[in-house]
């Protein structure tokens, strides 16, 4: 799922190409994708974008009138800028809105719809699809703090919850809390407090980091390959390779569609974490330190 640094380069992208323009044209391909009825899509054709704008992990287009387009990616959905007209001929490409400088296409790859566009009037409706996420770029330790001790979770959960933190997934959370040498299972309500200063200046650096490398990756160009794996992360992704400090293993939790990556040298002390489908298949063989997995040479 494109995260804050995709969605920042994302929008920066759109800003150089469509502020400015007026809406030629609006073809949807799978009417799934818009999940609002009022008002009508049809409405922003001829409309001009006034401004563009980052809610969490959705893009929102602004056009005059006070009507805005906000689109949330989810998992598999990417935007592409094509020709002006361009046909939607891959199966996958959803919709396509018309400039007269090129198209937005937006594509959604396999046979899961999750992406969505929800057309909204009003400021008052725009601020109802924030899930009310800090923006830990504009934020103080203070701040961040108290939104990370208000409930006891774990790490990993706390970050991820757009509820809690705006714009960070299952991908930079593994790199936070690498950088902040902190467990991913780690409780929240029991971090000391000069964890809590690590983990808040590790979330203002890695995202600011990957905004600037993906910046510089996508150059003049539109951003036309984003993705979860970045090459250059630490974690994420990296599971059996060795860890890019000190050389251990890169470690995993999996869960459901999701999986955590960690080093458990930098982040646990050397234990391995439980996964929860391979700790119970293997139960009683399941290496419980970096010791254990070396001595019995599996990753």
């Amino acid at each position: 799922m494109p995260e804050l640094p995709d969605i920042a380069v994302y929008i920066e992208a759109l800003e150089a190409r469509i502020l400015g323009q007026e809406i030629r044209d609006i073809r949807v391909r799978n009417p799934f994708l818009v999940r609002t009825v009022t008002p009508p899509l049809a409405e922003a054709k001829g409309r001009t974008v006034v401004g563009l704008r980052r809610i969490g992990k959705r893009i929102a287009i602004g056009l005059d009138g006070d009507l805005w387009l906000v689109f949330h990616l989810m998992i598999a959905g990417r935007l592409h800028w094509r020709e002006p007209g361009a046909k939607l001929a891959n199966r996958n490409a959803l919709m396509a809105t018309d400039f007269d400088a090129g198209s937005l296409v937006l594509a959604e790859a396999g046979s899961k719809r999750r992406a969505s566009l929800h057309v909204i009037a009003g400021e008052e409706a725009l601020a109802a699809q924030d899930p009310g996420g800090l923006e830990v770029l504009d934020s103080d330790l203070a701040a961040f703090a108290a939104r990370l001790t208000s409930a006891n979770h774990t790490l990993k959960r706390a970050l991820t919850d757009p509820r809690l933190f705006s714009g960070i997934g299952n991908a930079y959370s593994d790199e936070i809390l690498h950088r902040a040498r902190l467990s991913p299972v780690a409780m929240t309500q029991s971090l000391a407090p000069e964890s809590i200063e690590r983990l808040f200046a590790a979330t203002q650096s890695v995202l600011r980091d990957w905004i600037v490398r993906l910046r510089a990756k996508a150059g003049d160009k539109f951003p036309e390959k984003v993705t979860a794996f970045q090459k250059g992360m630490a974690m994420h992704g990296r599971f059996g390779e060795p860890c890019p400090d000190c050389g251990a293993p890169v470690q995993r939790i999996r869960y459901a569609d999701n999986e955590t990556n960690y080093c458990a040298r930098c982040q646990t002390g050397g234990k391995i974490l439980a996964d929860r489908s391979l700790s119970r298949l293997l139960k009683k063989d399941w290496p419980r330190t970096l010791e254990d997995l070396e001595r019995r040479g599996t990753r």
